[in-house]
């Protein structure tokens, strides 16, 4: 790098360190007061959070199999790698800290975005999940002693992997973004997925993990649990500045993918779709216009895909047995509802208004949404369980009615959680960029928050049934989660059929 461009970067990341100062003031002063409280209460409690698993683990329990803790800490620094960039090739390079139409009046340079999407990326639960499992694991397998020491390492291996994540995001989206871009994506995605599949049927896997960069990080924890200071600290200034250089060469595939037109968004905005015979009943038609608004944005068909692909191949790689694949639907499910359905009618946008005139009874339009809703939630899961299947052997006749009543239920569940937070709280959001989220990202952490909680319990709940085996007992209490979810559905509906109630949300979403 030459000094002029070396002093133009510099010059340029201090610019945008003041203007991204000004564009997050300027976000924060549309909250309410009661807003601006919640913000700063869920902030207070992420870092408590945070620092209690961070500190307590190393004061209880056995530590016995602390060996083999500490034997997959590089397996687990490298997954908090591959979900990170994941989930920034997913979302365009990370979430956008100002919405691509108010982008037009508040022109913001590249490296803001950039900035912007590197300040968002940790406020995603699948990621503070993976980080507190880093922490947690750590700080219990070494104890208390230098505790600072060793947890240093694993919070900078933390942010430089998310550095590293958002350099691959914007990387790929440059690439998307070509003539040709889409394409080559996707046979790039076919090939990787190929190769971790043949590795997983071949039993490689142990051994690539061997070879992973991430072993020199458990290097540099146990040096600074050993006291050998020189070691740790080469170590450290070399995780430092691999954060720096990430963060400053994020800036360059940002710029360069940000120039360039979106392709996919154009395409699927103007492109043409052939007449099909119109249904015969309204809830037909409502079912499809709700059906292509959803396969036509690209952050849900991109988000659809990850969800139900990702969980699914770690499953076969990791070859979980059934006990464990009934966790997954749960997960799935829950983040399949944070793409749109925690703000349902945000797909509608602006189209709000023409649909609310439609001579259409209001529970005909809520059906048709949680429709739609329950397809794409039933879809995706049904992918991951028939990947995870290959791998775990043939189930029992408990387990086999305990994952499909689970999987019902937890879709059931969800899609009345997140109707009922679509009527209460809706947001004025373009689902058109691939970087939008369907609510602010402080309330999205909420949600998902919320959401794997519940999915989580319940999927232990048929976990305990399916030991005991007893497929009565599991159809029964299948049985009564579907009535209970149900009624809150109908609770939903009800406060729906209020006009007043369906005006506000109308208003909101269309403005």
């Amino acid at each position: 790098m030459s000094p002029v461009t070396s002093r133009t970067t510099a010059r340029e990341l201090r610019r945008a360190r003041h203007d991204l100062g000004a564009l997050l003031a300027f976000r924060t002063s549309t909250l309410s007061p009661a807003s601006h409280r919640r913000v700063r209460v869920g902030a207070a409690v992420v870092g408590l959070a945070t620092v209690a698993v961070a500190v307590v683990p190393a004061y209880v329990g056995d530590r016995s199999s602390a060996g083999n803790v500490l034997a997959l800490l590089p397996a687990a620094a490298l997954a908090f790698l591959v979900l990170a960039a994941v989930s920034a090739v997913a979302s365009a390079g990370g979430r956008e800290l100002l919405p691509r139409d108010q982008g037009v009046a508040f022109p913001v340079s590249s490296v803001v975005d950039h900035l912007g999407a590197l300040l968002m990326a940790p406020l995603n639960i699948a990621w503070l999940l993976q980080a507190w499992l880093l922490l947690g694991s750590t700080a219990w397998a070494l104890g208390p002693t230098r505790l600072w020491a060793h947890q240093l390492p694993v919070l900078l291996w933390v942010l430089a992997a998310t550095a590293l994540a958002q350099v691959v995001g914007w990387s790929v989206e440059g690439v998307r973004r070509a003539p040709r871009g889409p394409l080559l994506f996707r046979l790039a995605m076919a090939a990787l997925a190929g190769l971790g599949a043949l590795g997983a049927l071949t039993d490689r896997v142990t051994a690539v993990l061997d070879r992973s960069p991430t072993a020199l990080l458990l290097d540099v924890v146990l040096d600074g649990a050993a006291g050998r200071w020189g070691s740790w600290t080469l170590g450290v200034v070399v995780l430092v500045v691999t954060l720096l250089l990430a963060v400053v060469a994020g800036a360059w595939p940002a710029g360069w993918a940000l120039s360039r037109p979106m392709r996919e968004e154009l395409r699927l905005e103007g492109g043409h779709h052939r007449v099909r015979r119109t249904p015969r009943t309204d809830l037909g038609v409502l079912v499809r216009l709700d059906r292509a608004s959803v396969w036509r944005s690209v952050p849900l068909r991109r988000g659809t895909a990850v969800l139900a692909v990702m969980p699914g191949l770690v499953a076969l790689v990791g070859a979980l047995d059934w006990s464990t694949l009934m966790i997954l639907p749960g997960l799935v499910v829950s983040g399949g509802a944070l793409l749109f359905a925690v703000n349902a009618w945000c797909l509608d946008a602006r189209g709000m208004l023409w649909r609310e005139n439609l001579p259409v009874a209001p529970r005909t339009v809520l059906l048709a949404r949680c429709w739609v809703l329950a397809e794409l939630l039933l879809v995706a899961a049904a992918v991951t369980l028939l990947l995870g299947a290959v791998r775990a052997g043939r189930p029992t006749a408990a387990e086999l009615a305990a994952v499909v009543c689970l999987t019902a239920v937890v879709t059931l569940q969800v899609a009345a959680g997140a109707l009922r937070w679509s009527v209460q709280r809706p947001y004025a959001v373009d689902l058109r960029s691939a970087r939008a989220t369907p609510a602010p990202p402080v309330v999205m952490v909420g949600y998902s928050t919320r959401l794997a909680l519940s999915t989580t319990v319940t999927g232990l709940v048929f976990s305990t049934l399916a030991l005991a085996g007893n497929v009565p007992l599991v159809l029964l209490v299948g049985l009564l989660m579907l009535l209970w979810s149900g009624w809150r559905l109908e609770r939903v509906a009800q406060r729906w059929d209020d006009p007043v109630t369906r005006a506000r949300v109308v208003v909101t979403v269309a403005g």
